[in-house]
């Protein structure tokens, strides 16, 4: 597994595709926390969380389309299906380079948020500043953070699957871009109302469902630095529903 796992994170950088996400990350997740803290002068970090959840649907495929997707154009799949490694080994070698790409990526784009403390600190040089205001951010930002890296790991075990059962890059980029988009408008859905101002989804056990399923609701504990234990279950679960059909996908292949 490892060997694959070096093999996959060193073809991130071989190819421009590591390259490309990684400056497109980075380039915007600085723009928007420009625009919605130091422009909005606001602390609250909770419109960059959101937006960069959002941001995801276009973001974790970049990652993933090539995952499974190019061994079956170049003919290579064979090879990985014949060597000294299992094939939960040989998913998850794959799925963790990723994932390493996408973590570090991730850890970078906390240096967005010095010039927010840069600020707090000035202001608690003056008399401007509230007590209130810097501190709590400290506690919404880390549970945010851990929220998008479960979030991330969730949605790139999808995108992981579907270049599976794809042999075009493309065809994996669109399909997980409508699947990931599909599980963050759920949010929004259940959040539409009528000219009347009522629900556009009228029942009440529908909507839980929605609420349930929905990746984005669970976002919400995070935002106010509490640990959601059932959230990181349901992200954890979802990974590993999804890099469960990916093996199972391949033991099918293999025997077929």
């Amino acid at each position: 597994m490892f060997a694959i796992y070096k093999k996959e994170l060193r073809s991130f950088f071989i190819n421009p595709i590591g390259y490309v996400y990684l400056g497109v990350f980075l380039a915007f997740s600085a723009l928007l926390c420009c625009y919605t803290t130091i422009v909005a002068a606001t602390y609250s970090t909770s419109s960059y969380f959101t937006y960069m959840s959002f941001a995801f649907v276009i973001l974790i495929p970049l990652l993933t389309m090539r995952l499974f997707a190019e061994e079956r154009k170049l003919k290579t799949e064979q090879l990985l299906l014949t060597a000294p490694v299992t094939l939960t080994g040989m998913v998850m070698g794959k799925y963790l380079a990723a994932l390493t790409v996408f973590g570090g990526s991730m850890l970078v784009s906390i240096i967005n948020f010095i010039p927010l403390y840069v600020y707090g600190a000035a202001e608690r040089a003056g008399t401007s500043y509230s007590s209130t205001q810097i501190g709590p951010v400290t506690g919404q930002i880390v549970g945010s953070f851990i929220a998008l890296i479960l979030l991330g790991a969730a949605f790139l075990a999808i995108g992981t699957f579907i270049s599976a059962m794809t042999e075009n890059q493309l065809s994996a980029a669109v399909i997980t871009i409508a699947v990931i988009a599909a599980m963050v408008f759920l949010n929004i859905l259940n959040q539409l109302k009528d000219s009347d101002g009522q629900q556009l989804i009228s029942s009440y056990p529908i909507r839980a469902v929605i609420d349930w399923v929905s990746v984005i609701s669970r976002f919400s504990n995070f935002r106010y630095g509490i640990f959601d234990f059932t959230a990181l279950l349901y992200y954890c679960s979802l990974a590993f529903v999804f890099l469960f059909l990916t093996v199972r996908v391949y033991d099918k292949r293999r025997w077929g």
